[in-house]
């Protein structure tokens, strides 16, 4: 048994509590409230912090095992590599303050398993598996033979090619028997891939519609990589739970993600490290342009959709390996600073970074995110309170405390 007392609890949502107090037991939350109310303990461990919150959630990143933020080196590293680099990644995170990861395509499928029996450290990994693209879509690497791709996606690669309602069915499938957790697709170009544009739409709404409707059989909701508006409009026509990135997303989609109950996961995270440093650390030029053209449109649809009353998640695209690489794990609370940017309270990054998290997975999602009885003991404590600062989320070194399924993995 563990009893936190903090200063300030912070539950994920709503209002925190003064002199809180946080009890676990066998992995879950039996209390949390203040330190008044709280029950007798006489066996537990006591630990005192100046604030206690959820453990953070990074609701769209890559575990790929790339050093350069360059797509066409992903069929020349071995899959043995890649997923061995990745160990590292994942402890990263989990120190970072990050107890959970959706993970929008990459070796994550695999990680979870190591986590989850406890041969790695780790978050807990909701993967989608590999990404499904179109041929000649932002999932597809342009510049090598296409019989390339469909063997690097038939033996267990993180990209798979998919035409026609019946290639969709049959891809969404072979992710749904290695278990993905929710499916990845890619309804407009992107940044990182070559010849297609971000803006343009790729799969038709018959085509999501088929991905989407097969996930829901299985009770999995389906992430939309979206750029351009065109690709926004088809991801929510067809039903899927969440737009990533969200560039071109303007008022009149803003409004049809409300409708919906559809999520945000910006990750601007990705685009300000590359915009710092792309160059120099191996991205492709063609990838830079892309990426100086979109990098102001981007967030000022950040900041609209707050505006709107989008329901925004924190995501970063995390997507290279190793701490001196461009978009390094471990510094995924660097999103949090730029959610502010984009006019979020320290409460509302707080909610995105935590108890929106969870919503990402639709009928997958576990009773995390919260500090509240009933829920998963991962918790973190903070060196100061994100209240005061939010950027404070930024530091691993300010997360003194994490606690996964209630046993404490970093101590100080």
């Amino acid at each position: 048994m563990h009893r936190i007392e903090a200063d300030v609890l912070i539950p994920g949502t709503g209002q925190p509590i003064d002199n809180g107090c946080v009890v676990t037991e066998g992995g879950t939350i039996t209390y949390a409230g203040s330190i008044e109310a709280a029950p007798p303990t006489p066996n537990a461990t006591v630990t005192r912090v100046p604030a206690v919150m959820p453990g953070m959630w990074d609701a769209h990143a890559h575990f790929t095992g790339l050093v350069t933020p360059d797509l066409e080196n992903l069929v020349k590293v071995p899959q043995a590599l890649a997923a061995a680099r990745s160990v590292r990644d994942t402890e990263a995170a989990l120190m970072a303050g990050f107890t959970s990861v959706r993970e929008a395509g990459g070796y994550g499928i695999y990680l979870a398993r190591a986590v989850e029996e406890g041969s790695i450290l780790g978050p807990s990994i909701y993967a989608a598996g590999a990404i499904l693209s179109t041929t000649g879509g932002h999932g597809d690497l342009h510049s090598y033979p296409l019989d390339w791709l469909l063997n690097y996606g038939a033996s267990g690669g993180m990209l798979e090619l998919c035409d026609g309602a019946p290639e969709c069915l049959k891809a969404t499938r072979k992710q749904l028997r290695r278990n993905a957790r929710v499916i990845k697709v890619c309804a407009s170009g992107g940044v990182l891939s070559e010849i297609d544009h971000p803006v343009h739409q790729q799969f038709s709404v018959e085509e999501l519609r088929t991905i989407v409707e097969e996930a829901a059989r299985a009770d999995r909701v389906v992430m939309a990589h979206c750029h351009g508006k065109p690709g926004i409009r088809a991801a929510l026509d067809a039903g899927a739970a969440t737009i990533e990135h969200g560039t071109h997303l303007d008022e009149e989609t803003a409004s049809q993600m409300v409708e919906q109950d559809a999520i945000l996961v910006p990750t601007r995270f990705i685009v300000e490290r590359l915009l710092a440093g792309g160059r120099q650390a191996g991205a492709a030029e063609y990838a830079m342009r892309k990426l100086e053209a979109m990098a102001d449109r981007h967030m000022q649809a950040m900041a609209l959709a707050h505006e709107a009353g989008v329901t925004i998640a924190l995501g970063t695209d995390m997507a290279t390996s190793g701490p001196t690489s461009a978009v390094p794990w471990g510094a995924n609370g660097e999103e949090a600073i730029y959610l502010a940017q984009a006019g979020m309270s320290p409460l509302e990054v707080i909610e995105a970074a935590t108890f929106n998290g969870p919503k990402t997975l639709g009928p997958q999602a576990p009773k995390s995110g919260l500090v509240a009885e009933g829920y998963d003991a991962d918790l973190i404590a903070v060196a100061s309170s994100p209240l005061d600062d939010v950027s404070v989320l930024a530091h691993p070194s300010k997360i003194t405390h994490v606690w996964k399924a209630g046993n404490l993995v970093k101590n100080p």
